[in-house]
């Protein structure tokens, strides 16, 4: 039979099929002008950096100042985010990095210096700032303000800065720079990244955001001296003094700066720095200077004192035989508050008694002489982890781990004390040019916990090789 049904006339779906067609095209167009309209019209930056040096091309360090601004609607914490300084290394020397001085805190900011697999012209290293958590949150808007920092070389021979990426010798006050990239959480955020980029760039990015870094404890104080000199404005402002007053002990009036030196050093923590403390003479008075580095403050007494340290039984230059005393020592007070707590050690003994020798010394009273003490009689050549501890008025020193004397009782701090390092001449028994070096890898100081020796190695090596070469909780505790 016959259908009734009618069929609707082709004319009347072949527009719609255009039409579905044309926005298909239309579609697919926009989705591959997309990226070409993105490129042109970018969403603003979450945040920005601006940069400022007053240092020229040439000089004995890079001085890069920089500052955050938050440019987003939302808080922006600063462990989230990582800053990179591109620059190029000139020959194979190491590079090392210090903070002089920043708003957030030297303690809270770590530093890194990494080789990029894929070089530039103008880049084939970069370093890498980060924050600890108690750097604290940018609000909306807010600024970080100045982070000054410094980059050089480990030997101390000048850097050229003239074919760095980031160096702009025009910029001495702050202004945008794109040449300093900014990544939150791992993605890049600001800045452009040198043509090529390298494999360790891509794939940190590709792993998200870096591991945290270690939170720095209350009442802390660590330093692996990653300096660029006795005059080094970092020194200073991280609370260490380098003696140049008169008085003793040794020779009198002798002490100098030009002692004080912070070498690259093969057996360092992580092949790094180290504070080199020089004694030199030619056998006279008016031809000797000894060498002291200590720190400001006097706020330091009960808990844990640690360093490692590289005793010398001959010296570095010249005839042997002196009567040198290599000392880490910790002093304060006066009248009936002194206290001084000592390790002296004398490869060639001293004052009519023979070496080698180390004398572990707590005083009572300097003037007349009161203190206890022990003698360990033999040579201490090398490198050594030097212990101090202080608890519930008892003093104990440990070498290596090793109990080595404990005094209790009035022998005790009365007192806060300053941590030193000196290395002098007890007298000049010959003529003749020679001169000594005592070195010191690094230094902890823990107020709040007496530890052994395994757990500040363990502490020291996660704080060095996060890049966090320098903190002090001690002040922000009390």
């Amino acid at each position: 039979m016959a259908t009734t049904r009618r069929r609707p006339p082709r004319r009347r779906v072949w527009p719609k099929i255009r039409l579905l067609l044309l926005i298909c095209v239309v579609a697919a167009g926009a989705t591959a002008l997309y990226p070409v309209w993105k490129a042109a019209n970018p969403d603003p930056p979450e945040l920005t950096v601006r940069y400022r040096t007053d240092t020229p091309a040439t000089a004995a360090a890079a001085k890069p100042s920089l500052e955050v601004f938050n440019d987003s609607e939302k808080p922006l914490p600063l462990t989230d985010l990582t800053l990179r300084y591109y620059f190029t290394a000139d020959e194979t020397s190491a590079y090392a990095y210090n903070c002089v001085q920043a708003s957030v805190g030297c303690s809270n900011i770590a530093g890194t210096v990494t080789a990029l697999d894929d070089p530039t012209e103008d880049a084939d290293h970069y370093l890498e700032l980060r924050f600890t958590k108690d750097a604290g949150t940018l609000e909306p808007g807010a600024n970080s303000k100045g982070i000054d920092v410094q980059l050089f070389r480990a030997d101390h021979k000048k850097l050229t800065q003239s074919n760095d990426r980031s160096f702009d010798a025009e910029k001495t006050t702050y202004k945008e720079s794109k040449k300093v990239t900014a990544y939150k959480r791992g993605v890049l955020a600001w800045g452009d990244e040198p043509d090529g980029g390298g494999k360790k760039d891509a794939s940190a990015k590709a792993a998200g955001a870096p591991a945290p870094l270690p939170q720095a404890p209350a009442g802390v104080l660590f330093d692996d001296f990653d300096y660029v000199g006795a005059k080094d404005p970092a020194l200073f402002k991280h609370g260490w003094l380098v003696r140049t007053s008169k008085g003793g002990p040794g020779i009198d009036d002798t002490w100098s700066a030009d002692g004080v030196t912070f070498p690259a050093e093969k057996d360092a923590l992580d092949g790094g720095q180290v504070l080199n403390l020089r004694a030199a003479t030619d056998g006279t008075e008016s031809g000797t200077t000894q060498a002291s580095l200590g720190t400001a403050s006097r706020e330091f007494r009960d808990g844990t004192y640690a360093a490692r340290i590289h005793f010398s039984d001959d010296p570095a230059e010249g005839k042997g035989g002196d009567h040198v005393n290599q000392t880490f020592y910790t002093i304060g007070g006066s009248g009936k508050t002194y206290s001084e707590l000592d390790n002296e050690y004398m490869p060639n003994g001293g004052w009519g008694r023979l070496g080698p020798k180390l004398d572990t010394v707590t005083w009572y009273d300097h003037e007349k002489n009161d203190r206890v003490y022990t003698t360990t009689h033999k040579s201490l050549a090398g490198w050594h982890t030097m212990m101090i501890t202080v608890e519930d008025g008892r003093v104990t020193y440990r070498m290596d781990g090793r109990k080595l004397f404990s005094s209790s009782g009035k022998y005790a701090p009365r007192a806060g004390m300053s941590i030193n390092f000196n290395h002098w001449f007890v007298d000049l028994p010959f003529k003749g040019a020679r001169a000594w070096d005592m070195k010191v890898d690094w230094l902890y100081y823990n107020a709040k916990d007496v530890l052994s020796v395994k757990d500040v190695d363990a502490a020291v090596k996660e704080y060095s090789g996060s890049g966090m070469n320098y903190f002090d909780t001690v002040q922000e505790s009390r």
